[in-house]
């Protein structure tokens, strides 16, 4: 029999576990079901990420970051998501944000503002949807203007932004904007908008199923004009670095969802070994046993599929938009049948808010939606299975 290359982690990424685990233990678990019962953004959580260098580990060192391969930035994402789903949208959406710089960006651009991340100057989000542009991201209406002046080269920002995780908190946005609207997906430009720019505004904070903790807030932007170096790559570029980073960061999604499926499946053990009934342990009954059984072997399955496409979105593969896509579909479908089994292990106390599998569940819902739908995840695959676009096993 021919020797195959089992999977394991080195020895840097469990202890890159190990540490992000400590953290969350001491700064995020204790402060999770406050931060969802107040809705209010985990302070504790981010301060301790940012101060552990978590808060943004995808950062190349050059730039004053972590330098984190994919691998380990979907690690550090996977267990803070395991403590608390809102907090890990602190290193998810940082990356989601500022990845567009790092595919695209110039050096000067890259220079600037990624060394601003790495500090902890600000967060970075990614305003792509609208409220009539969801899916159909080329429906976009907010535009960009070209303005020539005496002082040098200016773009105009009008237009709205919906669903902007971590809006008002973050102090840096990758804003796509139309400045050609007869050339469709090509006449779509990205630029870096700041808080502070004269003109940027935000809406109120939406009411939540679940990720209470993490603002969701739509982003104005009336008359922002801002220098033309602020723009990410060439003009009519913005889509395709807009979908090259969804390729990418659906992988922290997958992870995400791999996180707070196995903290539900942690507690969901550790009670099952716990309350009695008819004499024993529930976890002595073999309805449970299978239960959990089919909740272990998903997790697991749907860990190997994260970790295989975060190899993948760090070698730049060309099966990354096959493997991006299934993981995040497969991983969140998982999470939320892992989450929804876990309120069935704690019968009617996991119905209640003294436990936190009803949390994880409601948390667990939002990875079958945002980027992207698993059913806009589903024709992506299939369009990239009938281009012939897999790698061989």
């Amino acid at each position: 029999m021919s020797d195959f290359p089992l999977f394991a982690l080195s020895e840097e990424h469990r202890a890159i576990r190990e540490a992000v685990r400590a953290v969350c233990d001491a700064k995020v678990t204790p402060f999770a079901a406050d931060v969802d019962e107040h809705a209010r953004y985990p302070e504790e959580a981010a301060d301790a990420l940012l101060a552990s260098d978590f808060h943004a580990p995808h950062v190349p060192e050059q730039y004053g970051g972590a330098g984190a391969d994919a691998l380990a930035t979907v690690i550090v994402i996977e267990e803070v998501a395991r403590a608390d789903m809102s907090a890990s949208l602190v290193p998810a959406v940082n990356k989601l944000g500022s990845l567009p710089l790092m595919i695209a960006g110039s050096e000067e651009l890259k220079a600037r503002y990624l060394a601003k991340l790495a500090k902890g100057d600000g967060g970075f989000s990614y305003c792509l949807s609208e409220p009539d542009a969801g899916s159909d991201a080329v429906a976009m209406k907010t535009r960009a203007v070209k303005e020539e002046t005496s002082e040098g080269v200016f773009y105009v920002l009008d237009g709205v932004k919906r669903w902007i995780t971590n809006a008002g908190v973050s102090e840096f946005y990758t804003v796509m904007a139309v400045t050609d609207r007869e050339a469709r997906s090509r006449g779509i430009s990205a630029f870096v908008v700041e808080k502070s720019d004269e003109g940027v505004s935000f809406g109120a904070p939406e009411k939540k199923l679940g990720i209470k903790g993490s603002p969701t807030r739509e982003v104005y932007f009336d008359h922002v004009r801002i220098p033309a170096d602020r723009m990410i790559g060439a003009e009519g570029t913005g889509f395709a670095t807009a979908m090259q980073t969804l390729d990418h960061t659906r992988v922290t999604i997958a992870a995400q969802a791999v996180g707070v499926a196995q903290g539900a499946l942690d507690y969901a053990l550790g009670y099952a070994r716990e309350r009695q009934q008819f004499g024993k342990p529930i976890a002595d009954f073999q309805g449970m046993q299978f239960l959990l059984a089919d909740m272990g072997m998903k997790v697991e399955a749907a860990r190997q599929l994260t970790y295989a496409a975060a190899g993948r979105s760090e070698r730049g593969d060309a099966d990354l938009t096959f493997f991006g896509a299934a993981a995040k579909c497969f991983a969140s479908d998982v999470a939320m049948e892992v989450t929804t089994n876990a309120v069935q292990v704690l019968g009617g106390y996991g119905y209640t808010h003294d436990y936190p599998v009803e949390r994880m569940m409601r948390d667990a819902k939002i990875t079958q939606i945002y980027e992207g739908t698993n059913q806009v995840q589903r024709i992506v695959m299939a369009r990239q299975l009938l281009a012939g676009v897999q790698s061989e096993l």
